[in-house]
């Protein structure tokens, strides 16, 4: 599987965790880091086997190459 880039964010009321490079709406959300980190990773792969591997986006870093 395929590595990506998560962001996870503290707001008052929890985490929410979303990653980068999927195109489509994915996001976790939860009451801890890991929680939320747990929650997106399902999300991720529930993407993924819905509408496919399509929905991957190559993501090119500054200076990186694909």
């Amino acid at each position: 599987m395929k590595n990506y880039k998560i962001i996870v964010e503290k707001h008052s009321d929890g985490y929410i965790a979303y990653p980068l490079g999927i195109k489509g709406a994915v996001v976790g959300e939860g009451d801890t880091y890991e929680a939320a980190l747990a929650d997106v990773k399902s999300a991720i792969q529930f993407h993924i086997e819905t509408f496919g591997a399509e929905v991957l986006e190559f993501v090119v870093e500054a200076g990186g190459r694909i």
